[in-house]
């Protein structure tokens, strides 16, 4: 159990700037891929453990306990709140001094999968919010928050290095938060800070367009609102089944996580669902009885409490929710900005407090691994 003390243990404090410099030289995208494989190993030792332990008494029933999981992929190491949020966090400010040219369509600051290298000041920086992040992550599992803690600290940190570096909250808007389309007409922002702060386009204002669209969709091949939730059904029927053959509410997650290095390698069109897989495993398997404890319950005792059409249903609605809010979110914090805010990590949050919520009202007997006040 996290306590205050935990917030200046000395050995986590390097451990957390390490995986942040880690994530500032490697890119966050490549950063959080590594998380997703971590997540696949980790939890594939604990489904294992889980069916040893199920078979009969033995040290192999000892193979779940090993922590992957919870220690690398959800640690210092690759935790989406350290490594991840402290890419996005060096990107911003690799940006800002002018480290990065990528010719990339967007705000450079944006460019997640781009490697920073070594430069030590973009290191430094990088472990610097790693320790943030670390810090955001210990303080909502201190207080029991009931939301996903890593979730939010990818959320929180992003919204420091918008405060540190200068950078707006939410960006110009003046053609509506959630007007996606003055980037489907291809408008372009105009050249000089005072054309860009006013929101002007060249084709409005006479002046000369950047290469800046005026809007800019986090995933320009995944954004119209029925593709969104199309998805979104599928995926969290595929997160919730997973959910409930292995028992592992995470095992969806990393597997959605891991599939983004097809994206980071140039792969069109493949979509983002991390954020859709991890709330509808979640819900899925807190339809178990209050009594049960889903991370150490085997399949097998799991399976006979939930039944699997009430756990797909389940999964579907949260992935659909899950997907809706994530794009409302880059509408209105990602599409006008300049740097990256992470929309799957917002989603996450919501998702798993409406699980914790759902708990709390008695629509599900428990809420998983999420706290419930």
């Amino acid at each position: 159990m996290a306590n205050l003390e935990s917030l200046w243990a000395l050995e986590m404090l390097i451990a957390a700037f390490a995986g942040g410099a880690f994530g500032a030289a490697v890119g966050a995208l490549p950063a959080f891929i590594f998380t997703g494989f971590m997540v696949i190993a980790g939890e594939a030792a604990n489904v294992v453990g889980r069916y040893v332990a199920a078979a009969g008494p033995g040290k192999a029933s000892e193979l779940g306990a090993l922590g992957i999981t919870g220690t690398i992929a959800f640690g210092p190491v690759f935790s989406p709140a350290i490594s991840f949020a402290a890419g996005a966090a060096a990107a911003a400010y690799a940006a800002k001094r002018g480290y990065m040219d990528t010719g990339f369509d967007f705000h450079e600051a944006k460019n997640i999968s781009f490697s920073l290298g070594t430069k030590p000041d973009v290191l430094v920086v990088g472990g610097v919010f790693g320790i943030f992040g670390y810090w955001f992550t210990q303080l909502s599992s201190i207080y029991g928050m009931p939301y996903d803690p890593i979730a939010m600290g990818v959320v929180l940190s992003a919204v420091l290095h918008r405060l540190a570096f200068g950078y707006s909250i939410i960006g110009n808007a003046k053609q509506g938060l959630l007007n996606m389309s003055p980037f489907e007409s291809e408008e372009r922002r105009v050249i000089g800070d005072a054309a860009t702060a006013d929101g002007g386009s060249a084709k409005a204002d006479g002046g000369t367009a950047s290469g800046r669209f005026l809007v800019e969709p986090w995933l320009p091949h995944q954004y119209k609102w029925v593709n969104v939730a199309t998805l979104g059904i599928v995926v969290g029927i595929l997160g919730a089944y997973t959910a409930y053959e292995t028992g592992s509410p995470f095992l969806a997650f990393g597997i959605s996580a891991a599939s983004l290095v097809f994206l980071n390698c140039g792969v069109e069109k493949m979509p983002v669902t991390h954020h859709m897989s991890l709330p509808a495993s979640t819900a899925a398997l807190a339809l178990a009885p209050a009594s049960m404890n889903i991370l150490t319950a085997s399949p097998a005792a799991i399976q006979a409490e939930i039944p699997l059409l009430t756990a797909l249903a389940v999964g579907a609605v949260f992935g659909l929710v899950c997907a809706l809010f994530g794009e409302a979110f880059q509408r209105v914090f990602y599409s006008h900005a300049d740097t990256h805010m992470d929309p799957p990590a917002a989603s996450i949050v919501f998702g798993t407090f409406l699980v914790a919520v759902c708990a709390m009202l008695g629509v599900f007997p428990q809420s998983a691994w999420v706290p419930a006040l």
